[in-house]
């Protein structure tokens, strides 16, 4: 413990210092190691949330950590006015995954959102000279925090207590092609929507759904933006989900598990949106594409194909859904589990707020995904026998 200070003790601290927008659990981590966390008092906890499905190749990893090191006593930060190795080379690294043709490195997710939500207005705008274009988005969605983001997340209990929004912005249903038909005019300039909806309850895009949106979207000229950051770098079994449904987005956007801990996120787009959307002064970051992220970008991309971390995923995501299939058979309140790959969620007829809480005082770091929906996403890099730990602390919970 740093200074002799209780674990209380930095908790009390932190509700002094830090501004309350959330209402964290009452543990500190100071470390990790592999898919466990330790608190400040020593204490191990088994990890299934991974920092919300961030840190995809466990805690401790020496091959990223030596990268970081390096380039850290390399250089830093430049800023965009020049270019720097790392960003190239992880730039090209993320196109080679992705298929995708142009990447703008951001500092987040919601900050890959507002560059996608940009593209898709200046590309509209290109076209007529007009202001005014709609982009249609999915209820139950979520895209982040900022403005923008906040404006296409379909959770009005998120949005009301800062509207207005940025405006035209349509919400249709996902799995509901009809939903989104109604709603495309001559304004409309994209669809957005979340590969696999994370905070709105784990619920994948149908292949049929997005097929027919992409027949949609070139049909009309309308761009087909995919939300790929909770979802996307290896989480269901492809690098990026939509690639298991043989479509493909004209801009998409990462991050999370992209830098595996280092703030970094990205969108990505078609040589022809490249072409025509974005230009010099049209958008900026002072911080996005520096050296030390895109460190971190390059060597996640390496690992990734060095330790099969895919090839993987889909061995272990058969076991966990099996396990947790069992699981929910046990109990009459498990009402669904749904999901794909290591990102998966188990749906309570009542709140599991409860059940988490039990399971982090018994070693085991979950999280929910809407208040009745368990959610399931840790390092990529767990196996079975972790597997089988996770469901013994929380069948013990639920048990409670």
């Amino acid at each position: 413990m740093e200074n002799g200070m209780s674990m209380q003790a930095y908790i009390e601290e932190a509700e002094r210092d830090l501004l309350h927008t959330y209402n964290r659990y009452q543990v500190v981590f100071d470390r990790g190691e592999g898919v466990y966390l330790y608190d400040t008092e020593g204490k191990k906890y088994l990890d299934f949330v991974a920092g919300i499905a961030v840190f995809a190749l466990g805690y401790g990893n020496q091959d990223y950590n030596s990268a970081l090191k390096e380039q850290i006593d390399r250089i830093i930060h430049t800023s965009n006015y020049y270019y720097n190795v790392p960003a190239i080379e992880a730039a090209r690294k993320l196109k080679k995954v992705s298929g995708m043709d142009r990447v703008f490195f951001t500092n987040s997710g919601a900050e890959a959102v507002e560059g996608a939500i940009k593209a898709a207005r200046k590309y509209g705008y290109l076209k007529d000279g007009c202001a005014d274009h709609e982009i249609i988005a999915m209820e139950h969605s979520f895209h982040g925090r900022t403005m923008g983001a906040l404006s296409v997340t379909g959770n009005p209990h998120y949005r009301e207590p800062f509207e207005p929004g940025i405006g035209n912005i349509r919400f249709a249903r996902l799995n509901d092609f009809e939903s989104v038909e109604a709603l495309v005019n001559e304004k409309t300039c994209a669809v957005l929507l979340e590969t696999v909806q994370g905070e709105g309850g784990i619920f994948p895009a149908e292949e049929e759904f997005l097929k027919k949106l992409r027949d949609l979207c070139d049909k009309k000229d309308i761009l087909l933006i995919l939300d790929e950051i909770q979802c996307g770098m290896g989480r269901t079994g492809f690098m990026f989900a939509w690639q298991k449904y043989g479509i493909k987005p004209d801009i998409m956007t990462t991050a999370k598990a992209l830098g595996c801990g280092v703030p970094v996120g990205a969108f990505l787009m078609t040589e022809k949106v490249g072409a025509h959307s974005l230009t010099a002064g049209d958008h900026g970051t002072t911080y996005g594409g520096n050296p030390l992220a895109c460190a971190a970008v390059s060597k996640v991309l390496d690992l990734f194909e060095e330790d099969h971390i895919i090839e993987h995923v889909r061995k272990t995501a058969v076991y966990l859904e099996r396990c947790l299939d069992e699981l929910a058979a046990r109990y009459d309140f498990i009402t669904e589990r749904r999901g794909a790959g290591l990102m998966q969620g188990l749906a309570f007829d009542r709140p599991v707020a409860g059940y988490i809480t039990k399971a982090l005082e018994n070693g085991l770091v979950l999280i929910n995904a809407g208040a009745n929906i368990i959610r399931f996403v840790p390092p990529l890099v767990i196996g079975e026998e972790d597997i089988d730990k996770m469901i013994e602390i929380l069948d013990g919970a639920l048990m409670q």
